[in-house]
């Protein structure tokens, strides 16, 4: 039994309300237990100028924690973001162009936006889940406008943290475990079952084969709940396919 009395497999409570602000095209708050993310999704004419002239257009991510997201003050970023904030950015970026068909978009530019009010681990994998059902409004609110022609979206994608804490396999860690892990891992996944990315990190022993396939069993287990709870949002639109 975990800090939480979670089970080894299970998730944290997860939630996701859609539509969370007044004015960005597609937004939702994500929650995974006590992490608390506002994602925005705003549709810009025009893309980057290496992209011009191609009729394709670009998914693009920007994340930040606020000041008080975590348990202590931390500064705001200003003129250049932290590594690990453009690290974060390139992940949720390319976990949801993956799953965009981006000569549909046209020559228009997305830029997700990820802002975490409360952090307790977990907050890139619950930007790219949140961020995913935040494009894909907005995606439906052009095409209710007929901006688009159809929805240039090819698959879901979500993603989940598992790890070796106490030497078990665990499934969405909470920051204390993944503060303590011997082993921490960030997962993406598609709705067919494809891996966008993984991110292993050894931080005291080295894994076995038997301990990364573990946790890719509880990851897959996991990302199948985020998809049904996505697909409740997004469904009537765009229903989940189950490919695997």
């Amino acid at each position: 039994m975990r800090l939480d009395q979670r089970s080894l497999d299970a998730l944290r409570a997860i939630k996701i309300t859609p539509n969370y602000t007044a004015y960005a095209e597609g937004s939702c708050l994500v929650e995974f237990g006590k992490t608390k993310v506002i994602c925005t999704a705003s549709i810009e004419p025009g893309v980057p100028q290496w992209l011009k002239g191609t009729g394709k257009g670009w998914v693009t991510a920007e994340y930040g924690m606020l000041p008080r997201s975590t348990h202590t003050r931390m500064k705001r970023d200003k003129a250049a973001s932290s590594g690990r904030t453009q690290e974060i950015q390139r992940l949720i970026g390319r976990s949801l162009r993956a799953v965009t068909d981006l000569a549909i978009l046209g020559e228009r530019q997305v830029v997700v936006d990820c802002d975490v009010i409360q952090a307790d681990g977990g907050t890139r994998t619950a930007s790219i889940t949140g961020g995913f059902v935040a494009l894909a409004l907005a995606f439906k609110g052009h095409l209710d406008q007929k901006l688009l022609l159809s929805l240039p979206l090819k698959d879901y994608v979500a993603a989940v943290s598992c790890g070796i804490v106490n030497g078990s396999a665990c499934l969405d860690l909470a920051y204390e475990e993944d503060s303590a892990a011997e082993v921490d891992m960030n997962f993406v996944l598609t709705g067919s079952d494809h891996f966008v990315e993984l991110q292993g990190t050894a931080e005291h022993n080295p894994f076995s084969e038997a301990q990364l396939s573990e946790m890719t069993h509880l990851a897959r287990k996991g990302i199948r709940e985020l998809f049904s709870i996505q697909s409740k949002i997004l469904g009537g639109f765009f229903p989940l396919q189950n490919k695997s």
